[in-house]
């Protein structure tokens, strides 16, 4: 398996996944941003050898951009599938990513694939298809960004079986900066002391705190030979915040961490 993309379990959640596949359970990760979800869906999707179709939803999404649709070209009218129905009809992991940021009414085309006549209808064409048993529905969402308008409805929500991602413990985060960017111990650390000193600014001064995957890029341009200092401010701090007095506030700490 030395081709799977890196992933660092931090519990039973490859078995859980693997489960729900074998059982063709439609699966929901919710965690906040950069946590490692779509990361953890490339490595299962390796893991178990399945095509992979990432769609990333947004407020313009369309149950004809899951779906597909018919289009128009100088040889006449043709049907083209969307990414959900090229999961369904030859297998594979189908991964709506955000899934809070597609309308309602376009969330609703899952819930036929989602329950236990797994079925794709497609109106427009006429045809029901039926999900083999290779085929995986998976969601993901951050609850952070759920508000009265944005969430999942509970008939979309109760098709799923469920998991939490959250940010890694400081060791676990430790490792992953390691394999990820083959850094040393030491700067991984001083990152991830970083992270931690931003993190408990969350609602105070940072509406958003640091990601690892913001870590990791932080990581990638000191090992490429970017000075500490730019590199925590082009990964890090700038990603953070638009506000000067915040941002010279959060360099202290990237500063101080780096004894500069």
């Amino acid at each position: 398996m030395t081709d799977l993309p890196f992933y660092e379990a931090s519990g039973n959640e490859i078995a859980l996944f693997e489960h729900a596949y074998r059982e063709r359970l439609p699966l929901l990760i919710k965690g906040p941003t950069g946590c490692g979800k779509t990361r953890f869906v490339s490595h299962m999707a390796a893991r178990l050898k399945l095509p992979l179709y990432t769609v990333a939803c947004h407020d313009d999404l369309t149950a004809a951009d899951l779906v597909g649709r018919h289009l128009i070209s100088d040889q006449g009218t043709w049907w083209c599938d969307g990414p959900l129905t090229r999961a369904v009809r030859g297998g594979g992991i189908c991964y709506l990513d955000e899934v809070v940021e597609a309308r309602k009414d376009t969330t609703v085309v899952l819930h036929p694939l989602a329950d236990d006549r797994r079925i794709l209808p497609i109106d427009r064409t006429g045809e029901t298809l039926e999900a083999p048993d290779n085929f995986m529905l998976v969601v993901s969402y951050n609850p952070g960004y759920q508000n009265l308008m944005k969430g999942l409805k509970p008939s979309t929500r109760q098709r799923f079986v469920s998991m939490r991602f959250d940010f890694p413990t400081a060791e676990r985060e430790i490792s992953i900066l390691i394999g990820e960017t083959g850094c040393d111990t030491d700067l991984a650390k001083r990152l991830v002391g970083i992270a931690k000193a931003f993190r408990a600014l969350k609602d105070r001064d940072l509406e958003e705190v640091a990601s690892t995957r913001l870590l990791v890029y932080a990581a990638s341009l000191i090992q490429a030979g970017l000075d500490v200092s730019a590199a925590c401010r082009a990964a890090l701090v700038e990603s953070l915040t638009d506000e000067e007095e915040t941002a010279a506030a959060l360099m202290e700490i990237v500063n101080a961490t780096f004894g500069r």
